[in-house]
């Protein structure tokens, strides 16, 4: 019995193009039950691509953290740095016309930092008060003599659930609040964490704000200053626009020795160094210092006094 060839191959051999178009083409392989963009075999799935990008997500991060450990620092050795005064006049000579009170000095304490771990934080009283008008709110039992001694040392709001009720109207009119240690079970039952925390006002021990002598913590903390680092830098107001060049020098030497005092504290958990210190205003650019009172062009303190 003679085979029968299929009618392709019986095609002479010039006519290599109608070959092609008769010769049957291997089809797909196809699934049941999948969509039409899943049934070819061997196709990507949208899981399979979601995931995918996931990964690659993952490792773009690890590599950026593993290339920046820590917080980037300019390099000071060419950079201009200016003394106490020089940087004053300047700020001064931007801060023109305005109130002498309403602008503030602010010093930005850029350390050499990781990224991850903890952080400076905390509170202290400059030896010549920046803010002298903060209101404090204590939370104690208001017939206690706590109470009486928070009114006396000049606490704006005083008692319990005097001062629940004003917190969850939202007449939050204070910049501080302080609480005793008995009265924490009730602040958290009535739920203030919520109202406060994002605020940065909720009572807690790391910051000093609850204490059992309150009226003492109100008269240390009016006209004290709070402070935290963030993105390696520590920044706080160290004097008004009128304050004399000897003034601002004291604070920054309290402000710089505290935040040195709480870095050395955290040495056994993380290494953080002073790398720049820099003088700004409210309106006013920074001003890198290079830790000189005065320069030879610098003006009198005088001029800077008034």
């Amino acid at each position: 019995m003679t085979a029968v060839l299929p009618a392709w191959s019986r095609l002479p051999r010039q006519s290599s193009v109608l070959r092609s178009f008769l010769k049957p083409q291997p089809q797909p392989v196809t699934l049941p039950f999948l969509y039409p963009w899943h049934q070819t075999r061997g196709a990507k799935t949208a899981k399979t691509t979601q995931s995918s990008a996931q990964k690659a997500k993952r490792e773009r991060e690890a590599r950026r953290k593993k290339k920046y450990k820590t917080y980037k620092a300019g390099d000071l050795k060419d950079a201009v740095q200016f003394s106490l005064c020089d940087a004053m006049r300047y700020i001064r000579a931007v801060e023109v016309g305005r109130p002498p009170k309403v602008p503030k000095y602010e010093l930005h304490i850029h350390l050499k930092t990781h990224r991850n771990g903890p952080v400076i934080r905390g509170q202290m009283k400059l030896p010549h008060s920046v803010k002298t008008n903060i209101k404090i709110c204590v939370i104690c039992p208001p017939d206690s003599n706590a109470a009486r001694d928070a009114r006396a040392a000049g606490a704006t709001l005083v008692g319990e659930d005097e001062a629940f009720e004003a917190i969850k109207s939202g007449k939050i009119d204070f910049d501080r609040c302080i609480a005793q240690p008995r009265s924490l079970p009730k602040i958290n039952q009535a739920g203030l964490g919520r109202v406060l925390g994002p605020k940065g006002l909720m009572p807690s021990p790391k910051l000093g704000t609850v204490v059992e002598n309150v009226g003492q913590a109100v008269s240390d903390m009016l006209g004290g200053s709070m402070y935290r680092e963030r993105r390696g830098v520590v920044q706080m107001a160290v004097g008004q626009l009128g304050f004399t060049p000897e003034e601002v020098r004291d604070n920054i030497q309290a402000f710089v020795g505290q935040v040195k005092k709480e870095a050395a504290e955290l040495s056994d958990q993380i290494t953080k160094e002073v790398h720049e210190v820099v003088l700004s205003s409210t309106s006013a650019p920074g001003f890198s210092l290079n830790g000189e009172f005065r320069s030879e062009n610098s003006p009198s303190v005088q001029e800077l006094s008034t």
